[in-house]
């Protein structure tokens, strides 16, 4: 039943890991600007999925956002087409510092669950002792 515990909680501390780093680098990208011929930045979303028999949450891949991004008028900047616009990444920074919170906090809850776990097993290994 504590191994159980640990084992869900841990596979919950990895999947709130990457979500952490697929927001932090939607965050360090919403900047970056693109010529309109090129790409632009694409955000990364993770997907979560329950495990077998309901035992811990995993990822279940990643989709990404729009590479066409957002089209802004910028003549001035040295990447501007001949139009003048430029693309820039179609992310949110409220909505990736909402996401940003969930995944803190659930990462925080998972390890909570980790180190009470840890802390019954050493309760339990004492009264053996005893």
């Amino acid at each position: 039943m504590t191994f159980d515990a640990i084992g869900i909680a841990g596979s919950g501390l990895t999947l709130h890991r990457k979500w952490l780093d697929a927001v932090s680098d939607n965050m360090a990208n919403a900047n970056n600007v693109s010529a309109m011929d090129d790409d632009a930045f694409q955000a990364r979303y993770i997907l979560a999925q329950q495990g077998e028999n309901s035992e811990g949450a995993y990822v279940a891949g990643t989709v990404y956002g729009d590479a066409e991004g957002r089209v802004v008028f910028q003549p001035d900047h040295p990447l501007a087409d001949e139009a003048g616009y430029v693309r820039y990444p179609d992310v949110d920074l409220g909505e990736q510092m909402g996401m940003l919170i969930m995944a803190q906090r659930g990462y925080q809850a998972n390890a909570a669950v980790v180190d009470r776990a840890k802390t019954m097993y050493e309760s339990a290994l004492q009264i053996g002792r005893s």
